[in-house]
């Protein structure tokens, strides 16, 4: 038989934490660590010749599998485009890792 390799699917990264899309759907973060973000495009618009998001939910979701589905959302809000959506999902994320990172220590 022969040797098969392994192949990592490399993601997109956003400050050195992946972006995962699918659908609607986009999450930022590791789902090895205790919070990960889960984006949902609500609405699009047409910029130009482009369509882009609108309307986005952003959830900050624990990854304890254990929990229920609705105890494991831990912030919600909408935000008007994906670069706010983004601003507070780094802010969000960064601040829930560091005080997990703290508490652990």
């Amino acid at each position: 038989m022969s040797a098969q390799k392994k192949t990592d699917t490399v993601f997109p990264m956003y400050k050195d934490k992946p972006l995962v899309r699918c659908g609607n759907v986009i999450y930022y973060g590791s789902m090895k660590d205790p919070y990960v973000i889960k984006m949902t495009i609500k609405s699009e618009k047409t910029v130009g010749k482009e369509e882009v998001a609108d309307k986005i939910t952003v959830q900050l979701l624990s990854t304890d599998t254990s929990l229920s589905v609705r105890k494991q959302i831990v912030k919600t809000s909408e935000k008007n485009g994906l670069y706010l959506a983004m601003d507070i999902a780094e802010a969000w994320l960064e601040r829930s890792l560091n005080q997990a990172a703290k508490e652990k220590a």
